[in-house]
């Protein structure tokens, strides 16, 4: 496990402060809606970001317009509070998205502060309908600048999904967040924040978990399987636990827990699930006979359970995702002398960005976002982000055994407030690898479709 460090960019309880200018820049696809151009303008204002201007380019063309972004902000010569840029481009070219996360997370005025993407799949001559993602968006930063951002957004995906006429779209986002982010003008040392949408899941049914995990070869992950299991079991859940299980024991084992669920008498409220082992370079799993699975495979065989439609559905993935060892990003605008004096701390180098997946109509699309009803109502945690190493020593894996450690402590909130406080504690650890003398840094990725508020209290 690694040990602790304190960062200097909160204003406690893990909060972000916003205290530099918010900026904002709207890239977008030639011959995109007049409507949606607007409304982003909109939105912008209601979040109190300066708009940097409108960047009309084909999605090729996309990065380096960013790259000229980050270059205005680098040159700033101060501090930036938030910056959030919004792409609109034709449906199934949003993939590349990641590379964009990237590109911002070089950027030095930004260390430290999130980065916000809205991601919008649309075509040419698309009309806005009432109901559907950018007009919720908008109403609520008017009506309810004093909730967060993830539960405005939670809000936004319910009022989406459930008032969409043309398709079944759920929007999507990707959060690796270290902390509670109030863009409508609460201050971040000022009194909490009104608790935010009442609507909440309806818990009252069975709770069902299923813990697969491969020990052979882990040192520690045994200890991750018991903290687990505890915690689901003190949460209500009907565990299931099978140890070094194949690559085709992960696909059936999911399959029978899916037929359970499907044949339970009675009502299902709540799924979730624990994938622990190797990672492939490509990020799928190793099962204990040296083959792989896909994990978003599995989570979208969960998806089609009957029991489960409506009902949150939880992965958790304790794997590598590729071999990358991040060594994190410091405040390097500060002189040698003060970084050498303060010593502050680095942070993982895909922290604080937020990536929101929608659909500017409410159709569905194709690519990977918006997703279709049947990616509603998930959470997926991975422990490490995109292509890095996720950590684990005899003790257990950082994240098992944070996210163990945060539950228990107070399961009655929110489930992406509790997952963000996680990620907090992770991206404050530095860990030494099993083959490294050097620090080395990860975060979660944090993906949900949750349309309500989820507490796990049993």
């Amino acid at each position: 496990m690694g040990t602790s460090c304190q960062t200097a960019l909160f204003f406690g309880e893990g909060r972000y402060s916003t205290l530099g200018p918010r900026v904002a820049l709207m890239l977008r696809s030639p011959g995109m809606p007049v409507a949606t151009v607007a409304a982003l303008e909109g939105i912008f204002q209601a979040l109190g970001f300066e708009s940097l201007g409108q960047r009309e380019a084909p999605v090729q063309g996309f990065l380096e317009e960013l790259a000229r972004f980050q270059e205005q902000l680098d040159a700033h010569g101060g501090p930036i509070g938030c910056a959030l840029v919004a792409v609109v481009a034709p449906r199934g070219q949003l993939r590349w998205s990641q590379k964009l996360a990237w590109e911002m997370s070089r950027c030095r005025a930004l260390w430290g502060c999130p980065k916000l993407f809205l991601l919008l799949s649309s075509s040419p001559g698309a009309t806005l309908e009432p109901g559907t993602f950018l007009p919720s968006l908008a109403k609520l930063c008017d009506r309810c600048p004093h909730w967060s951002l993830l539960q405005l957004l939670t809000e936004v995906f319910r009022r989406t999904t459930e008032k969409s006429t043309v398709g079944t779209s759920c929007p999507v986002l990707h959060s690796s967040l270290r902390g509670l982010l109030c863009l409508g003008g609460v201050q971040a040392w000022g009194p909490k924040p009104d608790p935010g949408p009442r609507a909440q899941y309806d818990l009252s049914g069975t709770r069902a978990a299923l813990i697969l995990a491969v020990i052979q070869g882990r040192s520690g992950a045994q200890h991750d399987v018991e903290a687990l299991g505890s915690l689901c079991q003190s949460l209500g859940f009907k565990t299931t636990v099978r140890m070094d299980p194949t690559a085709q024991d992960f696909q059936e084992e999911l399959a029978q827990f899916q037929e359970q669920l499907d044949t339970h008498r009675g009502p299902v409220s709540c799924a979730l699930v624990a994938l622990m082992a190797h990672g492939g370079q490509q990020g799928w799993l190793v099962g204990a006979d040296g083959q792989e699975v896909q994990p978003e495979a599995l989570v979208l065989e969960l998806s089609r359970c009957r029991a489960l439609q409506g009902h949150p559905k939880i992965f958790l993935l304790q794997a590598c995702r590729g071999g990358h060892r991040d060594a994190g990003l410091g405040p390097t605008a500060l002189s040698w002398f003060w970084r050498w004096l303060w010593a502050p701390p680095t942070v993982p180098s895909h922290a604080d960005v937020l990536q929101v997946y929608a659909d500017v109509q409410g159709s569905s699309s194709g690519g990977p976002a918006p997703g279709s009803s049947n990616h509603a109502d998930i959470l997926t945690v991975y422990a490490a982000a995109e292509g890095c190493v996720a950590y684990r020593d005899g003790k257990g894996s950082d994240f098992i055994q944070t996210l163990v450690e945060v539950l228990q402590a107070d399961s009655g909130r929110d489930i992406l407030e509790l997952m963000t406080e996680v990620n907090r504690r992770v991206c404050e650890l530095d860990t030494l690898g099993p083959d490294s003398d050097k620090l080395r840094k990860t975060c979660l990725e944090i993906r949900s479709s949750l349309q309500r508020q989820l507490c796990l209290r049993a």
